[in-house]
């Protein structure tokens, strides 16, 4: 039926009801906004690390990795990995957003600059999100239209999915996707790994591997081609400068009750994903000896392919599981996705400049419609893109567009609004005039063969350009236009230099320390009256260390592992 038997059918429609009733269930506990945007700050570890990982991992990422590394080989992995070198850097991340004591990272521009930059900040942060909605979608949708030899298209995939997650999503808000993230995390994890026995002894294990693939280029982690190193180093920079950006990471790192539950969710669950990425990657290279010579879009649909050449040889209702296990991917990320937008437009424009003063049930209220409208523009987006790399390369830039604004604010107290908007808009101009046909013509006649690929200015030459004039421009413009009140600047270092405690209620304002909280002195690493650069402490740097030292490892584990069955 459609392409898929009977025992996976059966297997969906449990997955199906099991999710859908959590969902629904949890919408019991959403009385205020805290509980439907930032789920009540009521969850433990466990939760919060698969929430992580849930959230920031979806179907599309396994679709995006084997399909980039089929072309390029295993420097494909990078695709994923361009946030390897930011995990150590979650632990001392995590600790800043609780501290905020707020409900979106919209909250942190307003406190910090004012509202017209945290309207700013409301519009990238929704187009951000949307875009990313609309990528894991098309990612999804074809590897279930690969999975089911085209007979179920990606565009009725692509709706089915949506229909699912934004039902519970809407009634549950972020405590239904958290929730439902802890069952649909373990399910990625299957996805994930599943394949891998079934696809190496298709090829012949790795000496296969070696024996099917002539370019040796394939194997290595630097290519020479369009992944070099300056590629990478560039991709993990803009990483970490734009991750703080995203809107759903409020929720990632400040759902839970205290503060050590936010840090070993946002530093767990990610280093958890890496691990999943080695085996999106292993199932490119088996797909380049299975299915040579594929081209255009097509090396989008391998991961599909494979589940779907393997897995019914096996046992009955495995494609089944398979399927389950990725819309679990898709909607563990699309549902936080959609509330932190929600979030976002109803907190900090709808609440803030158009209707002001109603209760809470009114903004909810406009939070579930907000949802509906933003996952509507996603899924357009999704028909409209040309494949799944491409958009994770325009998710990529966009994210990272408030990134000067975010970490000038957060340690420089002579950042200004102005210099928040001319930074980001100088790296939007800049972004956008790169991807002009115009330029790119000027470039290709012009510029030096390093900075150009397929024809166009390389994606990594055109971070470095916006990164780079981001925050120049940034610091230029706040020097020469006038200083924030230090009674405002004040108040949000105070708070985020205070640390959250046990039990701590909620506060109507953010930024507003509970009373009887004094904010301990300033413990600066540079002493001076402008930086609020602050001493790391014993328990940050341990962590630290150890999350850059899992970094390391897994990158040692790949090279090795990129020599099993080479001959010798």
């Amino acid at each position: 039926m459609l392409g898929i038997g009977l025992w996976d059918w059966a297997a969906l429609v449990v997955y199906f009801v099991v999710i859908a009733g959590l969902g629904l269930w949890s919408a019991r506990r959403v009385s205020d906004t805290a509980d439907f945007f930032i789920g009540g700050r009521r969850f433990g570890k466990t939760f919060m690390v698969f929430f992580s990982f849930g959230a920031g991992t979806s179907g599309n990422d396994a679709v995006g990795v084997s399909s980039k590394t089929y072309t390029s080989g295993l420097s494909g992995i990078w695709y994923q990995w361009l946030w390897l070198f930011c995990t150590p850097f979650y632990w001392l991340i995590a600790p800043v957003f609780r501290r905020m004591r707020a409900l979106t990272t919209g909250d942190y521009f307003e406190a910090r600059y004012g509202p017209r930059t945290a309207g700013l900040y409301t519009m990238v942060g929704v187009i951000v999100l949307t875009v990313n909605i609309g990528v894991i979608q098309l990612g999804a949708g074809s590897m279930i239209e690969a999975v089911s030899n085209g007979m179920i298209s990606r565009h009725v995939a692509i709706f089915a999915m949506t229909t699912l997650f934004v039902i519970y999503g809407i009634a549950g808000g972020l405590g239904a996707a958290i929730i439902t993230d802890f069952i649909q995390g373990m399910l990625t994890i299957l996805l994930s790994f599943m394949l891998l026995p079934f696809a190496l002894k298709a090829v012949g294990g790795f000496a296969g591997l070696h024996a099917g693939i002539a370019d040796k280029h394939m194997f290595s982690l630097v290519a020479p081609g369009e992944i070099n190193a300056f590629h990478i180093a560039i991709l993990c920079v803009n990483a970490l400068i734009g991750i703080v950006t995203q809107p759903h990471i409020m929720g990632v790192c400040a759902a839970g009750r205290n503060e050590m539950d936010g840090r070993v969710g946002f530093a767990g669950g990610n280093l958890l994903k890496r691990f999943c990425t080695i085996a999106w990657t292993v199932i490119g290279l088996c797909a380049v000896v299975m299915y040579p010579g594929l081209t255009g879009t097509q090396p989008d649909l391998v991961y599909g392919n494979v589940a779907r050449d393997l897995l019914p040889a096996i046992m009955p209702g495995l494609v089944g599981i398979f399927l389950a296990a990725l819309l679990a991917s898709v909607m563990s990320s699309c549902d936080a996705f959609m509330v932190s937008c929600s979030g976002l437009f109803t907190q900090n424009l709808y609440r803030r400049f158009l209707v002001t003063g109603r209760d809470d049930k009114h903004y909810v209220l406009v939070g579930r419609i907000a949802s509906l409208v933003i996952v509507a523009t996603a899924v357009i987006f999704a028909f409209t893109v040309s494949n799944v790399p491409r958009g994770l390369e325009i998710f990529f830039a966009l994210q990272a567009m408030m990134g000067a604004a975010f970490w000038l604010g957060l340690f420089w107290r002579r950042a200004t609004p102005a210099g928040a908007w001319a930074a980001t808009l100088v790296s939007i101009a800049i972004y956008f005039f790169t991807l002009s046909r115009p330029f790119n013509n000027w470039a290709v006649q012009t510029l030096p063969e390093y900075m150009i690929w397929d024809g166009s200015f390389r994606v990594s030459w055109q971070m470095f350009f916006y990164l780079t004039a981001g925050f120049a421009t940034g610091i230029l413009v706040s020097l020469v236009t006038p200083r924030m009140p230090d009674a405002k600047l004040d108040r949000v270092y105070a708070c985020l230099r205070t640390p959250v405690r046990e039990s701590e209620p909620h506060m109507p304002e953010p930024f507003m320390l509970p009373p009887g909280v004094t904010p301990p002195p300033p413990r600066k690493l540079i002493n001076h009256p402008d930086f609020e650069i602050p001493v790391p402490s014993r328990e940050g740097m341990m962590g630290f260390g150890f999350f850059a030292l899992s970094v390391v490892l897994l990158i040692a584990f790949v090279y090795w592992m990129a020599t099993w069955g080479a001959p010798t």
